[in-house]
């Protein structure tokens, strides 16, 4: 019975340090930066103590384009995202919050960003109809929310989803 008792403690202690471990690696995964200049709607750049900076693409979400490149042409409310994210994050510092896969192809930093008031943009971009939804694994920690956020921006014809807006 002791041994068994034993075995069991070892193993209650086991997991706990495990969770203290995760707890631990989460914390270091925080910064907070101060935004240097948008590029589009769902990417921009921020101050790292690099010369350069880092930049930032949103995790989640996919804003329509802003200019033509060689792979996509200039997107249906461009504009307006990248006007938006800029009013949002001009002058701010925001949080960054990894998830599985810390860069992408083109070596941008993905994140979820929140402002030091505590608004999660990514999901904003999403509820304000300035973004939809683009989910790739294995950066799906937030993806429900982002999904519920965009059936209610087109329900409510917020952003992208309404008919009536007329472009510029």
């Amino acid at each position: 019975m002791k041994q068994r008792l034993s075995i069991i403690l070892i193993i209650i202690f086991y997991f706990l340090y495990l969770s203290c471990i995760s707890s631990r690696e989460k914390s270091i995964l925080i910064e907070y930066l101060e935004v240097k200049s948008v590029v589009d709607g769902d990417t921009f750049w921020a101050d790292n103590g690099s010369e350069n900076g880092v930049k930032i693409r949103l995790i989640g979400v996919d804003a329509p384009e802003t200019r033509n490149t060689g792979r996509k042409a200039i997107g249906y409310y461009g504009q307006q995202s990248i006007e938006y994210l800029t009013r949002l994050l001009e002058n701010k510092k925001v949080r960054l919050e990894y998830d599985i896969d810390k860069t992408d192809q083109y070596d941008r930093t993905l994140v979820y960003v929140f402002l030091t008031d505590g608004t999660f943009v990514n999901a904003e971009l999403v509820r304000r109809g300035y973004a939809m939804v683009m989910t790739i694994p294995p950066n799906v920690k937030y993806a429900d929310i982002f999904v519920k956020l965009e059936r209610k921006a087109r329900r409510n014809n917020r952003g992208l989803w309404n008919e009536n807006h007329v472009e510029n």
